[in-house]
């Protein structure tokens, strides 16, 4: 006896695109994990720049990592 697949529902759960691109979420080494990981990245420097100028020492000092 010969199976023949179903079709996809309508209520699938297929992962949607991002708001700003047509890529798919996907976990590994994806273009748009590499795309949050440096929107994060730009995010973290940005807030050491302004810990750095709001107080006016390095952040290596601020966080207490060098004395």
């Amino acid at each position: 006896m010969d199976r023949v697949p179903e079709e996809p529902s309508s209520t699938s759960t297929a992962p949607e695109t991002s708001a700003t691109t047509k890529d798919v979420p996907a976990f590994g080494w994806s273009a748009y994990a590499e795309r949050i990981n440096g929107r994060f990245a730009m995010i973290g420097f940005l807030a050491v720049l302004l810990t750095e100028a709001l107080s006016g020492d390095t952040f290596l000092h601020w966080a207490g990592l060098i004395p």
